[in-house]
């Protein structure tokens, strides 16, 4: 399997600029982050070591979020957050650049939660306004931006498939062919949805997988999610991506299961 190892939520035991290096010692030559800043627009120092960290450790960044705000205290993204669209503008000119340093091409945009006192109608405007934004940003880099259901959240409003890619296709309305569904297969099936049916429907057009299982969110064969099975289906209708380790184990025992299932 062509997996990609997310060190935001793995290898976390380490400072963010030594994962891309324990990663390739883990036997992976690719992975993905979310946002490894804690301002959406860092200085040139932070992103040069970020980016360095990369290189020196000889892995491809495969996948980048936008910022999203502050996660553990629950922000879900800023792209429908009126108030913080400044933010997000200069967040996409940084993402740009680390995607030319780096050659990354997939960019996941949390579509942010549902405001008290702001209307969901309001948001979804701002969030078609930045989305435009983040696409044509990314198009400068053969990019595309990807729109994740999310579990966990209750404010957060794309919970299912089709939620998320109705966000997608009023994007693609406006002339942009360059953003896709993450399909989450953890998120998708806490949240209720029918995963094997959205693979039937369409894997050929997700733009990025990732995996944990569930219940609990660790490493595949811990829980009762059949996720080599959808893979598997996934690539056998059109999906050619890599498939990113997005679960929550510590770094000793987090690979235990894929060392097993390549024995």
């Amino acid at each position: 399997m062509p997996y990609t190892l997310n060190c935001s939520i793995l290898l976390t035991e380490l400072p963010l600029l030594q994962r891309a290096q324990a990663a390739k010692q883990a036997g992976f030559d690719s992975v993905e982050f979310w946002w490894p800043f804690s301002e959406a627009a860092p200085s040139d120092k932070q992103v040069d070591d970020f980016v360095a960290s990369l290189k020196n450790a000889g892995v491809q960044l495969d996948g980048l979020n936008f910022f999203a705000g502050d996660m553990p205290a629950g922000d879900r993204g800023l792209v429908s957050w009126i108030g913080r669209e400044a933010e997000f503008k200069a967040n996409i000119d940084v993402v740009v650049a680390i995607a030319q340093a780096t050659g990354c091409k997939a960019f996941n945009a949390l579509y942010g939660n549902r405001i008290d006192g702001a209307s969901p109608a309001a948001q979804d405007e701002l969030a078609l306004e930045n989305l435009v934004a983040a696409a044509q940003g990314v198009a400068e880099v053969g990019g595309t931006v990807l729109i994740e259901p999310v579990s966990g959240t209750e404010a957060y409003p794309l919970k299912t498939a089709a939620q998320a890619l109705e966000v997608v296709n009023t994007v693609k309305a406006q002339g942009l062919a360059n953003i896709a569904l993450l399909a989450d297969f953890y998120h998708l099936a806490v949240n209720g949805d029918d995963v094997a049916a959205v693979i039937e429907a369409h894997a050929k057009d997700f733009g990025h997988i990732q995996i944990a299982d569930a219940p609990g969110r660790e490493a595949p064969g811990t829980g009762n999610l059949p996720l080599k099975q959808w893979i598997s289906r996934s690539m056998e209708l059109g999906y050619t991506g890599k498939v990113a380790l997005e679960y929550k184990q510590d770094a000793a025992t987090a690979f235990n299961w894929l060392a097993n299932a390549n024995a």
